[in-house]
């Protein structure tokens, strides 16, 4: 028989606190009214109340037998394992005969997780809503209560917190929790860990499942090879939760359901948005993909080793040989992509040396303004200069090629006609790189520009790389071009 559920309605402000107090009944059917209930203090955000939604529908599909699956992605310090608990609490109110196992990297994460289910539980406000589920107190030996175990009184259910690795042989579960099981980027690189803690989840935790049993992931996503990324791989009907600190572009599914503009916070009214600016300027780029995004890279593969970079102070211009100022466009404003101009200089000792770099998301307009502004600067101490845009394949790449080289009119600009993968054209670049041979200027955008060579190909950003492979390979040997591109008299 198919079984029936109320369906989770979400209400806002005085209005949840006001039903709450009038009638408890309300927040056991309701999990987000449950929680402002038990907690007056919570600070409420669109993406708490949808989430909320859920895991009360994750709830109703465990007990009807469904088995589901959910993970649960949001950046840190935004209440997602806070939330987790207090759903934790909420089941064990519904019906105290689960068993609920709660496992991550660290004992102390455990603790955390037990120590507030049991101040909810021994809270004034959950009895009056909950009236069969309770702990036992402290000195009544009959039913476990410590940082390990919770069990309930006169009731089948408990609530058991373990460490990946740790020992749970002979404990069944209705509701199994992961959260973060492996601690970090370190972990997360290493191949020998990401094979140790999946064959402990599907050795001992995923073994003690019940036939009905529900499985909720919390998990900061360090690798795509993660214990995450492998249950997908092997569950894709798993249903995924993904909630991104800033909304990066409209194709995000918060912006076009209606919740947020693009580049606009996740929780504003916790972590505004000048805070993860600020957070976003002291992260690499793919901690800030990983911990903040929910988009995890590979980072390490070694195309471009960093630290062959040499960041200089000076140039001697009566050793530069020639210069090249090469353009990546992006297809559309705000589209997710970047656009970028690298200016490079080959040096009479054939070395080279990137002296600036400007990179954006803007519109085709704005896009030549910048453009021709900075060719009039270049040309003032670059010479010989030219000027080379990426003509991309198609009518519409060839086009834009044209408009930009007819703009530059009085330059070098030629339109660059690139074929084959970019992997493959960045290829000679990145053996001088890896020879030593590639100095950068110093300047603000040396950040984002290692940033994006350490996790090139693998990164969510590609443009300043690609515009550097055309600089350098249109400095180092002689190109054919179509002389009808050819912006200059």
């Amino acid at each position: 028989m198919q079984l029936e559920f109320p369906q989770p309605v979400i209400r806002t402000g005085s209005e949840v606190i006001g039903t709450a107090r009038r009638n408890w009944a309300y927040a056991r059917d309701d999990f987000w009214l449950y929680r402002v209930a038990i907690d007056p203090q919570l600070i409420e955000g669109w993406w708490q109340k949808h989430a909320a939604v859920h895991l009360q529908q994750f709830y109703y599909d465990m007990r009807a037998g469904k088995r589901p699956k959910l993970v649960l992605q949001a950046p840190p310090q935004h209440g997602k394992s806070r939330m987790v608990t207090d759903f934790i609490s909420w089941v064990a109110g519904k019906d105290p005969d689960l068993n609920t196992i709660f496992t991550s990297y660290s004992d102390e994460l455990g603790t955390t997780a037990n120590l507030r289910f049991q101040r909810i539980l021994d809270s004034e406000v959950y009895p009056l809503i909950w009236a069969n589920t309770r702990l036992a107190a402290h000195e009544d030996a009959r039913w476990q209560r410590n940082t390990s175990v919770c069990e309930y009184v006169h009731c089948k259910g408990m609530f058991r917190v373990t460490t990946v690795n740790g020992q749970i042989t002979g404990h069944g579960l209705d509701l199994g929790v992961v959260d973060d099981p492996i601690k970090g980027r370190a972990e997360a690189s290493s191949k020998t860990i990401r094979d140790k803690t999946w064959n402990w989840l599907v050795d001992d935790f995923f073994s003690r499942f019940a036939d009905h049993a529900g499985l909720l992931m919390i998990m900061t996503r360090w690798h795509v090879d993660d214990p995450v990324g492998r249950w997908i791989g092997r569950f894709p009907e798993t249903k995924v939760l993904r909630y991104r600190a800033v909304a990066p572009n409209a194709r995000d599914w918060s912006v076009k359901a209606g919740k947020r503009k693009v580049g606009e916070a996740l929780f504003p009214e916790l972590k505004p948005i000048e805070f993860l600016e600020e957070r976003r300027k002291l992260s690499t780029s793919a901690s800030w993909a990983s911990l903040y995004q929910q988009s995890p890279v590979v980072t390490g593969g070694g195309v471009f080793p960093i630290e062959r970079f040499r960041i200089i102070h000076t140039i001697d211009r009566n050793e530069i040989k020639k210069s090249v100022r090469y353009v990546d466009k992006a297809g559309t404003e705000d589209g997710g992509m970047f656009t970028a101009f690298v200016l490079m200089h080959m040096m009479r000792d054939d070395t080279y040396i990137i002296e600036d770099v400007r990179r954006g998301q803007w519109s085709a307009l704005e896009r030549e303004r910048r453009l021709l502004q900075t060719a009039r600067s270049d040309h003032e101490f670059c010479n010989p200069y030219s000027v080379y845009i990426e003509q991309e394949p198609g009518s519409g790449g060839k086009e834009s090629a044209e408009a930009s080289v007819r703009m530059l009119k009085g330059f070098r600009a030629y339109a660059d006609k690139v074929t084959g993968h970019k992997e493959i054209r960045a290829e000679p670049y990145a053996a001088q790189v890896q020879g030593g041979n590639v100095s950068l200027m110093a300047g603000a955008w040396n950040t984002d520009f290692l940033d994006e060579h350490e996790v090139w190909p693998n990164g969510p950003y590609k443009d300043q790389v690609d515009a550097s492979a055309g600089a350098f390979n249109n400095l180092a040997k002689a190109s054919t071009y179509d002389s009808s591109y050819r912006g200059w008299d």
